[in-house]
């Protein structure tokens, strides 16, 4: 059996008396697309923070290629590989798309950021950060500053900033929020050339992206997993239709 990336054991988080995060558990195998939906408040963003590191779970254990992180602090899973998206974006307006991910790079690295715009200049960060602004559809961008690129090209950016980081995993909060069709369309098209290369956990709204990408997709309702498994059978489960689907076909 392969080991997976991401295994979350019964992860628990309260906030006063609400619970957010209620026995949580559930694998992430390597290369995978694994989808996690649920109406508003149903705890979505609280579970990837847990995983990231911007929340200490309550109860539970986050395992990450094999290893207990679950008191590790964000910039120490990071280091080991897992990278988080778009919810907290590391893009800086005044920079080019060229310098925010050499700057990724040079983070990655270990290098001093005590001098921040050289960093685009030096030829080893220069490469890198190219590979990772052509895998994103970006190359052409490169010498554009990050504030003059669309909203499409911004998220299109944030997740080559995460690729420059050299990631295990993926963690993609809502990648396709706030864009328009064709740039959701371009985003999803880029987000299946990653399939099989990296593992991603996926929250996202948008339930045509989710089937179209996710290879297993769980279902999350007032905190607790209320289904896990192949797009077509969550799809057809009705427990899940009338939690969450049905309600979002009726809209």
């Amino acid at each position: 059996m392969v080991e997976p990336v991401l295994r979350l054991d019964g992860l628990r988080k309260r906030f006063g008396g609400l619970t957010v995060t209620d026995a949580v558990s559930l694998a992430v195998a390597p290369g995978e697309i694994h989808a996690v939906i649920g109406p508003n408040g149903a705890g979505k963003t609280t579970l990837i923070h847990q995983v990231s590191g911007t929340l200490r779970p309550d109860a539970g254990r986050v395992l990450f290629a094999g290893q207990d992180v679950t008191g590790l602090p964000l910039a120490r899973r990071a280091r080991l590989g897992l990278a988080r998206s778009f919810q907290i974006t590391s893009v800086l307006p005044g920079f080019s798309a060229l310098e925010n991910v050499a700057l990724a790079v040079q983070g990655r690295s270990g290098s001093s950021f005590r001098f921040l715009r050289p960093a685009a200049a030096e030829a080893m960060l220069n490469e890198a950060a190219m590979a990772a602004l052509a895998q994103t559809g970006l190359a052409g961008r490169a010498a554009v500053p990050a504030a003059a690129l669309s909203h499409g090209e911004r998220r299109q950016l944030e997740l080559a900033i995460a690729l420059a980081m050299q990631p295990r995993l993926l963690l993609l909060d809502e990648p396709l929020a706030g864009t328009g069709p064709e740039e959701a369309e371009r985003l999803v098209a880029l987000l299946q050339g990653l399939r099989g290369r990296y593992a991603i956990l996926l929250v996202e709204h948008d339930m045509a992206a989710v089937f179209a990408l996710a290879d297993r997709v769980s279902v999350l309702v007032q905190g607790r997993l209320l289904a896990s498994g192949a797009p077509a059978a969550i799809r057809a489960d009705p427990a899940v239709r009338v939690a969450y689907l049905g309600e979002d076909e009726a809209a």
